[in-house]
């Protein structure tokens, strides 16, 4: 019997997925998996010492500190750090981590830092805006990278960009925009530099809808954890989490009754309400309350009533036959995470990503 609020991964569903994604890959493409926002909710040590069972040599997160967690859980494969902040370059170094290089600002920092410490060949990643407008060199910028900036210091292992939509139906004109951009990123470090980075361009969608564009490594995120954007992909898919938690008490109320703060909810009839152990401080956000946000309850639907509090939520139960302990399922393989979030007109990267770290994880 579940005992409290818990996120149950299915390690299995890992490998089907890992399996599924390296299978859409010429066989020389790199795989690089992102465990960033603790690998989508699921724990980035646990996931990441998985994927190197499954043969994962190249690992990404979006800062240092979430680096730095696999290091010390003995994580000694390659691990890029999407936006390193230039205060945290000398933790770069120490743990021997690859810096994905996106201003001029941050890159002559890094070369300076590499001067002051004797040190050749560093890898780094160099990331190139070609439209989303979020972070990544401009074209002249890139230029003036290759032919005014002394990298000898630097080991350029990679040079690639995001696209901004590679979910959306083909043919996209924004997303053939950034590939024709990127094509001239390629043109332009191909001409200044005489060892050629390796090129990469692809996320989780973008491996299903624009498999021709994979280039020489891809980077897959929450498709590694079952979820793909598009109804027909996830059918290759596997969700890998299962959040849920026990009914702690069952209230009788009468007719006009009310449920939660600011009475937020009224019983039109005599109703049977459960209380469940989660709330919005473990991520399950007060716009799942009123009805908006739907549970399972062996196999039956019952929605949220009232307002969602900081730890706990009420249902009502209806004529479901439960009692204190019945699992009460937020999610899973068949109601998945980005259902239940698009209730809350949400995307299921928010609401795995938002699952506090008092929900306890558990492994099969």
């Amino acid at each position: 019997m579940i005992q409290e609020a818990q996120l149950t991964i299915d390690l299995n569903s890992l490998a089907h997925n890992y399996s599924c994604l390296r299978s859409k890959l010429k066989e020389d493409t790199a795989l690089i998996a992102v465990v960033k926002a603790n690998a989508y909710g699921t724990n980035s040590t646990r996931i990441a010492q998985e994927l190197v069972k499954l043969g994962t040599k190249h690992f990404a997160v979006a800062y240092t500190a979430e680096a730095v967690v696999l290091r010390e859980a003995n994580i000694k494969e390659d691990i890029m750090v999407f936006y390193p902040q230039i205060g945290q370059l000398d933790r770069i170094i120490e743990h021997q981590l690859e810096p994905v290089l996106y201003t001029l600002e941050i890159i002559k920092a890094f070369i300076e830092l590499l001067k002051q410490k004797n040190l050749k060949d560093y890898p780094v990643h160099i990331k190139c805006n070609t439209g989303l407008n979020r972070i990544g060199l401009s074209q002249e910028d890139l230029v003036f990278f290759l032919t005014e900036i002394d990298a000898s210091s630097m080991n350029i292992k990679s040079v690639y960009s995001h696209l901004g939509a590679s979910e959306n139906p083909k043919p996209c004109p924004f997303t053939q925009q950034q590939i024709n951009a990127f094509e001239v990123v390629k043109k332009t470090v191909k001409k200044f530099c005489s060892t050629l980075p390796k090129f990469h361009l692809l996320n989780s969608s973008g491996i299903f809808n624009y498999p021709e564009h994979q280039l020489d490594a891809i980077r897959v995120g929450i498709a590694l954890y079952g979820l793909a954007n598009q109804s027909e992909w996830d059918l290759e898919l596997q969700p890998i989490a299962k959040l849920s938690a026990p009914i702690c008490q069952i209230h009788t109320l009468k007719k006009g009754e009310n449920v939660g703060y600011n009475q937020g909810w009224e019983a039109t009839k005599d109703s049977r309400i459960g209380i469940i152990p989660i709330g919005h401080a473990d991520g399950i956000g007060r716009q799942y309350g009123n009805g908006v946000g739907k549970v399972q309850i062996l196999g039956q639907t019952a929605p949220i009533i009232g307002n969602v509090c900081m730890d706990m939520l009420m249902i009502d139960l209806g004529s479901i036959d439960c009692a204190v302990g019945t699992e009460v399922i937020l999610f899973d393989k068949n109601t998945t995470a980005a259902d239940f979030a698009a209730n809350g007109n949400t995307i299921s990267y928010e609401m795995l990503t938002g699952l506090n770290s008092r929900i306890q994880r558990v492994y099969q």
